[in-house]
């Protein structure tokens, strides 16, 4: 951790009057990276009236506070902050929303000084900046009118980040033939002429390149975002003029994670977030959750110079490491991160969440346990969830009648009603607060939880054949069909793939199921259509029971994760064979 006096902090703070606020902003991000989150927030705010980078930086590092705590307190100081930073770079007189196209072509054909080009668009990508973690912020309330007002706000981000995009892109390319055109004047003048626009004015390749970077961090993450967006709602982001190109975004992505700006660690730390946490949750490349990890582990290689000790870092090594089995690696990198982010509660929380997660993996249900108990208590995030882990974890142990008291808490910690995550908490403790609770049943309810967050090809050969020993002996008839669902899920990790249709196709029949409009019909057939799209001559099979599993369903538990990963596997059918 980063002391008040780190070397690190004073060499920052010694240039912060000589170096301009692009770098300043750059290092202070980076000493955030690199566990210093109370040095980087104070450096944002000593110099957030220096420029509108500066500004924005200090307001950056207030709503990565709220985001991380969800504390209503903190986030009204993060959409006040970031409000404060909007006005500032609306200030100039011309106005950031003002077109600027003519401008631009004016500026580079008669030479007029770049520096109101430079500052104009880094004032508009900061405005479109701080709209979208107002959005986010606004989101996060779960409110109708919330989310109509943050689907607004993103309308407008996503307008000013397209135009900026294009702007700059016109701007480089204009340079570029300039260049080609002038190479020997313009070396010339350079050597001459130490600006940080260049000859006459005129705006440099260097500082485009940052400024790109700094618009490709947004640019990038809309089109992600809006690329895993379940299918029945994009209808409702088309009308909002949202694109959702993946490759674009990631592409995007990783140009921002190579330029100057200070959003490029913010965006390298994306791209890990999306091949370790969101691409193998959703299936976003088919069905190998090991797709991105050659990526992920690519970027970790390379950046590990620069954040040697960066519990965010440490933390997506974790995730690289359980992605590929090596589960006690993995509890010893976020064991690590845990120590790192002494000073960052709810960084420890993430890590905590991890370790608990492996645990269950490795079937350690009392150190799950521990983890999770530990997380009900702290965490303000979801007690709910965190409180029906927990009882799993202690039922599965063998700790039956504290397993019973959890459950009787999850009622009294139900707060989001609409928060599908926290329905299923309450329905699935419900149902084990009435029955006659067995180890077995806490065990099924683990295998469960593992099967729906994709963890169970996590899982080692060893650990699957005794998850399946259990299910085998299991006779609760209400649980029937789930057990089949889960039984095919771990005969498939195995590789045992008949045995895995065979129960697969027992669970999509199970009436109980149906009855009680429960998600293990509908993820029995996608898991069905999923093994068929294997060989060409079954394609055309599993193709259908994807289609049946997305229209002949509704209304069942986590139905729109099943929707998105529905789409991902077609439209990795169409990749292959076109129709």
């Amino acid at each position: 951790m980063a002391g008040p006096d780190s070397p690190q902090q004073q060499q920052v703070e010694e240039k912060a009057e000589q170096i301009d606020d692009a770098e300043l902003a750059f290092q202070g991000i980076n000493m955030l990276l690199n566990n210093g989150f109370r040095e980087s927030d104070e450096l944002f705010r000593r110099y957030r009236t220096h420029s509108p980078l500066m500004s924005f930086g200090a307001s950056f590092v207030s709503f990565l506070n709220a985001m991380m705590t969800f504390e209503e307190e903190k986030m009204q100081m993060a959409s006040d902050d970031l409000r404060t930073t909007e006005k500032l770079c609306e200030s100039d007189n011309a106005g950031v929303i003002e077109t600027i196209r003519n401008k631009i072509k004016k500026s580079m054909d008669s030479g007029r000084s770049g520096v109101e080009i430079v500052d104009r668009l880094q004032r508009q990508i900061i405005v479109a900046d701080c709209q979208v973690y107002l959005a986010v912020l606004s989101f996060v309330k779960q409110e109708l009118s919330a989310y109509i007002k943050g689907g607004w706000i993103l309308r407008k981000a996503w307008k000013m980040y397209n135009k900026c995009y294009s702007d700059i892109s016109q701007l480089q390319e204009a340079c570029r033939r300039r260049s080609s055109d002038q190479q020997g004047a313009l070396a010339s003048d350079q050597a001459n002429h130490n600006t940080s626009t260049g000859s006459g004015g005129r705006v440099t390749d260097e500082v485009l390149d940052r400024l790109k970077g700094s618009v490709s961090f947004g640019y990038g993450l809309f089109h992600l975002c809006i690329s895993m967006v379940p299918p029945h709602l994009l209808k409702i982001v088309n009308l909002l003029g949202f694109p959702g190109d993946r490759h674009q975004g990631l592409a995007s992505l990783a140009y921002a994670s190579e330029s100057k700006d200070m959003k490029a660690p913010l965006a390298t730390l994306a791209l890990l977030w999306y091949h370790t946490v969101v691409q193998p949750f959703f299936a976003l490349d088919g069905s190998d959750s090991r797709a991105g990890l050659l990526e992920a582990k690519a970027i970790l290689q390379k950046k590990a110079m620069v954040y040697p000790n960066s519990s965010l870092f440490i933390f997506f090594k974790g995730r690289v490491q359980r992605l590929e089995c090596q589960i006690n690696s993995a509890l010893a990198s976020f064991q690590d991160a845990l120590e790192f982010a002494s000073d960052q509660r709810e960084i420890q929380h993430v890590c905590l969440y991890e370790i608990g997660w492996c645990s269950m993996i490795e079937m350690s249900f009392e150190d799950a346990f521990r983890s999770f108990e530990r997380l009900k208590n702290e965490s303000r995030w979801s007690q709910c969830y965190y409180a029906y882990l927990t009882g799993v974890c202690q039922g599965a142990s063998g700790d039956l009648e504290g397993a019973k008291g959890v459950f009787r808490d999850v009622q009294k910690l139900f707060k989001r009603k609409n928060n599908q995550i926290e329905q299923f908490a309450l329905k699935r403790a419900e149902k084990l607060r009435k029955v006659s609770l067995t180890r077995e049943l806490c065990i099924l309810g683990v295998v469960e939880v593992l099967y729906l967050w994709k963890a169970l090809p996590n899982c080692s050969s060893s650990k699957l054949q005794l998850m399946n020993q259990v299910l085998q002996g299991l006779d609760d008839q209400s649980s029937i069909g789930l057990k089949h669902l889960l039984l095919g899920a771990i005969q498939k990790c195995l590789g045992n793939i008949k045995d895995a249709l065979q129960s697969f196709q027992l669970a999509a029949q199970d009436e109980y199921g149906r009855l009680n409009n429960s998600y293990v019909q509908p993820y029995a057939c996608y898991e069905l259509g999923c093994v068929l799209l294997a060989k060409p001559e079954t394609l055309s099979k599993g193709r259908s029971l994807l289609l049946q599993a997305k229209e002949n369903y509704a209304g069942y538990d986590f139905e729109n994760r099943l929707h998105v990963r529905i789409h991902s596997a077609l439209a990795s059918i169409k990749e292959v064979v076109p129709h």
